[in-house]
């Protein structure tokens, strides 16, 4: 497997995504849902389900739901990453993008409902340890 460097996105080419970003993760959250339900719908028809019996045609017909809803949501996060963006929490749609800060990649941090980005985070933490944007981010290095 090769890694990829990732893309190193200025605070101004993160917000300038955002409006595709939003859209993705709204398509994301809606298939998110969807999936979930189709799980459930499967777990409901097949608890009866022998596995030495031949499937049932309404067993089959939730497993393909199943399916069909994992691939699209699978489909959403393949554009994210597309984009150079790292999906961290479908449900409470968490985006980061790579950045530089003082000359060490960090994360620039955006959730779905804020207006921008406006806070960071080290690749090793998460949404609690977010920090406001301030400017390092803005140059990527030292001034």
């Amino acid at each position: 497997m090769t890694t990829q460097t990732p893309r190193i996105f200025s605070l101004e080419e993160a917000e300038r995504t955002l409006p595709l970003v939003r859209r993705i993760v709204l398509d994301l959250q809606h298939e998110y849902a969807a999936w979930r339900g189709a799980v459930g719908q499967f777990e409901l028809v097949s608890a009866g389900a022998r596995g030495d019996e031949e499937m049932p045609p309404e067993v089959a017909q939730a497993e393909r739901e199943v399916q069909a809803a994992a691939e699209r949501v699978a489909a959403l996060l393949a554009e994210l990453e597309a984009l150079g963006c790292v999906a961290k929490g479908i449900e409470a749609g968490l985006v980061d993008f790579y950045a530089l800060r003082d000359d060490r990649l960090v994360f620039l941090c955006w959730r779905l409902g804020e207006p921008g980005i406006s806070h960071w985070h080290e690749l090793d933490a998460g949404f609690d340890a977010r920090r406001p944007v301030d400017h390092l981010l803005l140059t990527g290095t030292v001034p």
